[in-house]
């Protein structure tokens, strides 16, 4: 107990300085798991209390691997839904973390409360074990974190959470040495949920001292009954055309299983058996369903030895952009192999779609604004890269954009194609590690001068006047080898 002591003194001799102005206490954390593939899903609940008046402030911390592993985070007031300034202050080499704060709405006076929620979505923190599988055999994942939410403040009760998609959890890890938090079962298992805590009485944590003599690693192994897929390359072309009135999007796409890889020979006798008894394996990708926008015609869906037939798309009418119930298109994609694990796949998909359900002309500003959507949703699945080109009309200019989240590399360029003279802005995002909270609009403002609409039909009509001169003179000229007597 003394060690504890000394620890507790130590987190509130050597705080941060991005958080020794403000004093908090956290009455109760919860952290809540949410077991898949390659996404991992975790919110934490803050229950805080302010200890001093005028606290706006709260700093919350990562550690190492989970810093690493988040690539989407989000705070917000427990039943608000707008989110909150979350300042990303990087690694803090005083408490060995990495930092985020939090600005409240508004100051909190003394022994004032509010709870706050912070959402991250992890990327490929499972993995398959055993890390290969034969044809027929079921799916098992992993999945480590650390046993302590660290916080730079007191905490009076925390536990954590973890969900699995069913009730079948394979193992889970048992923590020791808690004396000092719990006098109670330090796990407990009821259906799919396993909750390590409560544990009371925990001092700042976020310190080098308190990590090195309490923090533990703990694991939950667990049954996975989906494919765990990851895009390891994602281009999306977006081409507006005024003439056309058309948005046309092309994505090129380089999916891979990263569930465990085929032990074995492949059988296409053994996957037609099973698919006709409805027993495909988990870990087996033979189709799946794109939700594509309302409205869209031409669709295609190609892949490196052409079109792929067995696919089905089953459209939509265009709907107001205000209507309440979402509307989509359903594509219902069919590889023309079974993917396995390991096994990677890459396709084109492709379609138009009307340019008044993305686009608009704001009167005011007098620009044109068009919502291009950032990728298309592939349901619990990673984008390691991602690619982003907007083509413009050709002569676009005083081009503004509205990005919902930062990209890593952004940069414009000119686009050139058939019937173009000076060729088309572009704009080009480079991302990393999207997820499903990515799937989401860049608004694009430009104009298009009077000038520039007439681009293309001078060029057309430059074009068939080339042609025709070219044609009445070759009818002058005489390409006989002798003349006629």
């Amino acid at each position: 107990m003394s060690q504890r002591w000394t620890l507790l003194l130590l987190g509130l001799l050597a705080p941060s300085f991005s958080f020794a102005s403000q004093s908090f206490e956290n009455t109760a954390i919860v952290r809540t798991v949410e077991l898949g593939g390659s996404l991992v899903h975790v919110t934490t609940t803050y229950a805080v209390k302010a200890l001093e008046a005028g606290s706006s402030v709260y700093t919350i911390a990562l550690e190492q691997q989970q810093k690493e592993r988040t690539s989407w985070a989000e705070a917000k007031i427990k039943g608000q839904s707008n989110a909150l300034e979350l300042q990303d202050l990087g690694y803090d080499e005083e408490s060995n973390t990495y930092l985020y704060d939090v600005h409240l709405p508004k100051a909190l006076g003394t022994d004032a409360s509010i709870n706050l929620v912070f959402e991250t979505v992890e990327t490929h923190a499972t993995y398959a074990w055993p890390p290969t599988a034969r044809q027929e055999d079921e799916q098992k994942l992993k999945y480590n974190t650390s046993l302590f939410i660290i916080s730079p403040y007191h905490t009076a009760v925390q536990r954590t959470k973890f969900k699995a998609p069913s009730n079948r959890v394979v193992a889970w890890s048992t923590p020791e040495n808690l004396d000092a938090f719990t006098l109670e079962n330090p796990v407990t298992k009821s259906g799919a949920t396993i909750t390590y805590g409560p544990y009371s009485n925990i001092s700042p944590s976020a310190n080098a001292a308190f990590i090195g003599a309490y923090q533990s690693t703990i694991g939950i192994h667990y049954f996975y009954d989906y494919p765990v897929l990851a895009i390891s390359e994602y281009k999306r072309a977006a081409e507006i055309s005024h003439w056309g009135a058309n948005l046309n999007i092309e994505d090129e796409i380089h999916l891979r299983n990263a569930g465990p890889k085929l032990k074995g020979q492949f059988s296409r006798l053994a996957h037609q058996t099973q698919s006709f008894y409805q027993k495909s394996s988990p870990h087996v990708l033979s189709s799946m369903n794109l939700h594509l926008p309302a409205g869209i015609s031409n669709a295609y869906f190609l892949d490196l030895n052409g079109n792929v037939s067995t696919s089905h798309l089953r459209s939509t009418p265009s709907v107001a952009r205000n209507a309440k119930a979402p509307h989509y298109s359903l594509f219902e994609m069919k590889p023309r192999y079974p993917i396995m694990g390991g096994w990677n796949y890459s396709f084109t998909l492709g379609w138009d779609s009307p340019l008044a359900d993305s686009g608009s002309w704001d009167a005011k500003a007098q620009k044109y604004v068009v919502a291009v959507p950032v990728m298309t949703l592939f349901p619990s699945t990673v984008i390691d890269n991602a690619e982003l080109k907007i083509v413009l009309p050709e002569g676009a200019t005083d081009v503004d954009v509205i990005t919902p989240f930062p990209a890593s590399v952004a940069a414009i360029s000119n686009h050139v194609t058939y019937l173009d003279t000076t060729g088309r802005p572009t704009l080009n995002f480079y991302y990393k590690t999207l997820t499903d909270k990515h799937n989401q609009v860049v608004y694009v403002t430009y104009k298009v001068p009077f000038s520039a609409h007439l681009k293309k039909p001078l060029a057309v009509a430059t074009a068939f006047m080339g042609l025709f001169t070219l044609a009445l003179a070759g009818r002058r000229v005489n390409l006989s080898l002798h003349r006629k007597l």
